[in-house]
């Protein structure tokens, strides 16, 4: 049996975290696993509670019990529950590997963090002509070659982010495949000279196709946060071009802030961070992803 105030949290955690759409593109199990975890993570529902069964699901959001069934599964594959014959679903007492955790500080001074507590496997790597976007980004002529490189990158073995890279082809003829597999791409690009400066980036969301779904472990149509980056070196000159899709269950970013008075009032200002291990760690621009 639910306790009461699971209950209501549970009420209360529809309400903050939305309900069904059955005209989306992402399964409906996979809806009722997010807003689950989101109760879980969210804290309301904490380890030791029982979590909504399939009966109770049927209920709540109006799906088969096939589909609430499976939500609980997925719940019980990412490691946030158990389920016991006769006992229900019950949030775990310790919970599964923490996220890697990104803030917008440290990017380049946690590359090697991350090469520590991660490991890549390249996917692809070949050389290829550029595309107008990819030239775009690099400030290449649509049709120059660039060297592209797919890679998986997993934290504690599982699937974390799928990475897909391009770097002009005089200086990605530097480095190999088996570099790649061992190396952060940052740490390439220095070995071969390349003195990066700056960066550029986007954070958006998308969700995941065949390909990227089946790398990642997940279901297509699943949601993802996109990172996409240009880097450039001292002379401004762009050196890759990175588009990094992320398991939001995997990782996240954050940032700590402060109020402060300026001169048209208070606002906002971000905190300068050191960075940290992964998986309690503080990072930029997409936690030394490379």
């Amino acid at each position: 049996m639910v306790r009461d105030g699971a209950r209501d949290g549970e009420n209360q955690g529809s309400e903050l975290h939305g309900r069904l759409n059955p005209d989306a593109r992402v399964p409906l199990y996979h809806q009722i696993f997010v807003l689950l975890r989101n109760r879980i993570y969210g804290g309301v529902l904490t380890p030791g509670d029982l979590v909504p069964g399939e009966l109770d699901l049927t209920r709540e959001f109006g799906v088969s019990r096939i589909t609430a069934k499976r939500a609980l599964n997925e719940l019980a594959d990412v490691g946030l529950v158990v389920r016991e014959r006769g006992k229900g679903t019950r949030v775990v007492a310790r919970p599964p590997t923490p996220a890697v955790t990104s803030s917008i500080e440290g990017w380049l001074e946690n590359i090697s963090l991350m090469g520590i507590a991660t490991e890549a496997r390249v996917l692809e790597f070949d050389y290829v002509p550029a595309s107008e976007d990819i030239a775009a980004a690099l400030e290449l002529t649509s049709g120059m070659e660039v060297q592209r490189a797919v890679r998986v990158r997993r934290l504690d073995g599982k699937p974390m982010s799928f990475l897909v890279t391009y770097v002009p082809s005089d200086i990605g003829r530097q480095y190999d495949r088996d570099d790649l597999n061992t190396k952060p791409l940052l740490h390439l690009l220095e070995r071969a000279g390349v003195e990066v400066a700056s960066a550029r980036q986007t954070i958006s969301a998308t969700i995941a196709d065949g390909e990227v779904a089946a790398a990642l472990s997940i279901h297509a149509g699943a949601p993802l946060i996109e990172v996409r980056r240009v880097v450039r070196d001292v002379s401004e000159r762009p050196v890759e071009y990175i588009r990094v899709l992320y398991r939001p269950d995997v990782y996240r970013f954050e940032m700590d802030m402060r109020r402060v008075r300026g001169k048209e009032g208070m606002h906002w200002s971000a905190l300068t961070q050191t960075p940290a291990p992964a998986g309690t760690g503080e990072t930029v621009m997409n936690a030394g992803e490379q």
